[in-house]
């Protein structure tokens, strides 16, 4: 997973995790600093990092290993899914049981509506990130508009004034969603 870090709308660093956080404790730790956002740099989720303490003590906690519920060695985690009984019904139902039958019906939409997730995602993400980074620019309602229509051109024109490496970032994330809806029409 790629992370990457601002402070104010001035790009620190991007990579892992743990090199980004330590590319910006230096910059929290600077006396005047303004604040620091460290997002995943795929989705725009913001990303807590625990800075107190020197540099090893942050890596020290980023490279601890979690424990949790679920079987880690196959990547499994349990949660909830809430149904109806005549759900529940039908998926006992189903050969290999319940589990089974929703990975394949999941499976099966990933397949189907593939190019519209990775379209909606990048949209969801890139509003995440200019909502985060430049709700309060010249452009923002417009861009946030272009955006969501699909017009790429719009939404680079309404960002042109834009802090640099924000808008750079926000084209990065919004590249995928411009050419697979493209590739769709």
């Amino acid at each position: 997973m790629n992370y990457i870090a601002f402070e104010g709308t001035t790009k620190i660093a991007e990579g892992s995790l743990l090199e980004v956080a330590l590319a910006s404790k230096p910059v929290v730790d600077r006396e005047g600093s303004l604040p620091v956002l460290l997002l995943d740099a795929a989705s725009s989720q913001v990303v807590e990092v625990d800075f107190r303490g020197e540099a090893g003590d942050v890596a020290w906690r980023l490279t601890e290993p979690a424990k949790g519920p679920g079987r880690p060695k196959l990547g499994v985690v349990a949660r909830e899914v809430t149904l109806l009984p005549r759900h529940w019904e039908w998926l006992s139902s189903q050969p290999g049981g319940a589990s089974v039958a929703l990975r394949r019906l999941v499976e099966e939409s990933r397949r189907a509506n593939g190019a519209k997730d990775r379209i909606r995602e990048a949209r969801d993400s890139a509003y995440r990130f200019i909502r985060t980074m430049a709700g309060n620019e010249a452009g923002f309602e417009e861009a946030t508009r272009a955006l969501f229509a699909g017009n790429g051109e719009a939404f680079k024109h309404h960002t042109s004034a834009w802090p640099p490496d924000v808008r750079s970032h926000a084209l990065r994330l919004t590249a995928e969603s411009w050419d697979s809806a493209l590739s769709q029409a």
